[in-house]
């Protein structure tokens, strides 16, 4: 029989999502911590000045692309007091942009990260088109210079190969459909993440709130490596 967690295990997600594909990740994992009677604050961050999406062009997503290339940040507004307390666990989440992290979630770090992940259990949750490596890398790097202790990471990546996928979340940004273009057929189904790898985020919720209630100490062995999670 599963072991549930202890009464006032707690976890902190904190994320940024832009076009809802992280956010749904996020609730889907929040249910499966749920269940696991782990107690979930979420924190979502809200830049100071909207970024529209879709972009709506060709030029205006080619910018984009450069600027995140070159990591620019995108100033966010102060997180709430709550998010400075004692954690469990802190799962920080957000899409991978232009081969790293968003730049909303590059502000937190030059702004709250040491206060936030110093001494802190972290597990990151990466959204991405699938070239989420150097995206984890940084991210990784980011955690450790802010004192975190990085358990482990999970990786969702559109399902499309390439190099559709690539092409059609290009289109989706500049503001078209790529799911109704024809000679994208067959290639290029849906723009984002299935319902088969919420099912999946949910699971992952279920397996760490297990974890934890073991003490949290093999948090780096859970196996988030899976064919649907990364097709």
């Amino acid at each position: 029989m599963d072991q549930s967690p202890e009464p006032g295990k707690k976890i902190l997600l904190i994320y940024f999502s832009l076009s809802s594909q992280t956010n749904n990740l996020v609730l889907a994992l929040s249910n499966g911590l749920e269940k696991a009677n782990v107690t979930v604050v979420r924190e979502r961050l809200v830049p100071v000045e909207q970024i529209r999406f879709p972009i709506g062009s060709i030029g205006g997503t080619i910018r984009l692309m450069i600027a995140t290339f070159f990591r620019k940040r995108f100033p966010i507004e102060p997180i709430e007091p709550r998010c400075f307390d004692d954690y469990d666990l802190i799962i920080l989440a957000g899409p991978t942009w232009s081969y790293n992290p968003s730049g909303p979630v590059l502000a937190l770090f030059d702004r709250d990260g040491r206060r936030l992940f110093n001494g802190r259990l972290v597990l990151p949750l990466i959204s991405c088109r699938g070239y989420w490596r150097v995206h984890w890398w940084g991210l990784k790097n980011l955690l450790v210079k802010c004192g975190a202790r990085v358990v482990n990471v999970m990786v969702f990546s559109h399902p499309s190969p390439e190099p559709w996928r690539t092409i059609g979340v290009f289109l989706k940004l500049a503001g078209a459909v790529p799911e109704k273009k024809t000679w994208l057929a067959g290639r290029y189904s849906k723009y984002g993440h299935t319902r088969q790898q919420l099912k999946e985020a949910g699971r992952f919720g279920k397996l760490i709130g297990r974890e934890l209630a073991r003490g949290g100490k093999n948090l780096h062995h859970l196996n988030f490596d899976t064919e649907i999670a990364q097709p």
